[in-house]
């Protein structure tokens, strides 16, 4: 099994009077981390799976005796899938408070029911992580940095989902499987999903679009939809782990772009699964925009798994200046420009060196990424 970066900082996390809820797509290896956590910690456990009708049963709107009885003599209680459980904030609400013996590991493929029920329940009564998909760093723990380096065109076309590092030769038979429906799971079970077609059609205009400006209301015209309807489907993808969204920095200029939006997914190889397209990058257009996105979704994991809390955008103007990714930590600003060509010259617009004065730039390629990223 590969080590993840979030098993120590769980298990440290242990006995504290608190829930621990670990959330990530499906498919990204919650069950398997859990499930080795229960064996390093040594503590007799009970495995509870959300996705079981009789398990939703015995944990919704149930009482603090009947959890006694259904926990029994056990130190760690899991649950995995909980959004598929009514009122789980509630009855977690009733452990914590009433069974403080039980170390709760609570596991979602969702924030879409989840979050919105756990939030406020167990206000103060909950540590919350993100498991993302294989971490580059991970796989440098693993092998070795010049090992993953020679991976990295791989990474681009495939991505980091764990079958994908496991069943090497397997690869585009996986996502096209994961791709197919798998991954889609929760969103398939909300009513608000009227129309499974219409969401495949915004996925793959996304994809089509991933690096680029998203405008709802082209996207309406191209997959036939209205305003409402795409920014509500492009939310709820958001909250199923499939995609997220990097805003526009607007602070000291009229001609900063205020409300522009860049929509990037959490793994290249869904998001080449979904174009139908894993073709090496010797024979792409796309090999820049493939660059892009696997750099901010692993400087995502590394921010998140280090515990580094940072504020992130793009930068552009009305007039076309623009820099990749800006990040603000330590209470400065960092700017980066991705670049897949090493020789690439690139300047960093004198509008936002002189209106960012204090601002730090780099430049990110092949050559250097790794510094970026560990």
């Amino acid at each position: 099994m590969i080590t993840r970066s979030l098993e120590q900082t769980i298990l440290e996390r242990f006995h504290r009077g608190k829930v621990i809820l670990l959330l990530g797509a499906r498919q990204v290896g919650k069950t398997t981390l859990v499930k080795h956590i229960t064996e390093v910690s040594g503590l007799s456990t009970l495995y509870l799976n959300g996705d079981e009708v009789d398990v939703r049963d015995m944990l919704s709107d149930t009482t603090s005796t009947r959890l006694k009885a259904l926990f029994g003599k056990k130190e760690l209680v899991i649950i995995d899938e909980a959004q598929r459980i009514k009122n789980i904030g509630v009855t977690l609400k009733l452990i914590v408070d009433n069974l403080q013996n039980i170390q709760m590991l609570v596991t979602g493929s969702s924030s879409l029911e989840l979050t919105s029920e756990i939030n406020e329940p167990l206000t103060g009564r909950k540590y919350e992580y993100f498991l993302y998909p294989i971490a580059f760093q991970e796989m440098v723990s693993e092998d070795s940095l010049m090992e993953e380096k020679r991976m990295l065109e791989h990474r681009l076309i495939y991505g980091y989902y764990p079958e994908i590092i496991t069943h090497a030769g397997e690869e585009k038979e996986i996502l096209n499987l994961l791709t197919s429906s798998y991954l889609y799971k929760d969103l398939f079970a909300l009513e608000q999903i009227k129309k499974p077609p219409l969401l495949e059609k915004i996925l793959l205009a996304l994809a089509l679009q991933m690096g680029n400006e998203v405008s709802y209301r082209e996207l309406g015209q191209i997959v036939g939809a209205d305003n409402e309807t795409v920014e509500r489907y492009i939310d709820l993808l958001e909250k199923a782990f499939i995609i997220f969204k990097l805003t526009a920095l607007s602070r000291n200029l009229r001609n900063e772009l205020k409300k522009s939006r860049k929509v990037y997914f959490y793994d290249n190889g869904v998001r080449n699964a979904i174009i139908k397209n894993f073709n090496p990058l010797s024979l792409r257009q796309d090999t820049g925009a493939l660059w892009e996105n696997f750099l901010l979704s692993e400087r995502m994991k590394t921010n998140h798994y280090s515990g580094q809390w940072v504020n992130c955008w793009f930068w552009r103007t009305h007039s076309q200046q623009e820099i990749d990714y800006i990040e603000e930590y330590e209470g400065r600003l960092h700017a980066y420009e991705f670049k897949w060509n090493p020789s690439a010259k690139v300047r960093f617009p004198k509008t936002f060196l002189n209106a960012y004065p204090d601002s730090q730039t780099s430049l990110i390629t092949p050559n250097n990424f790794d510094e970026f990223l560990l």
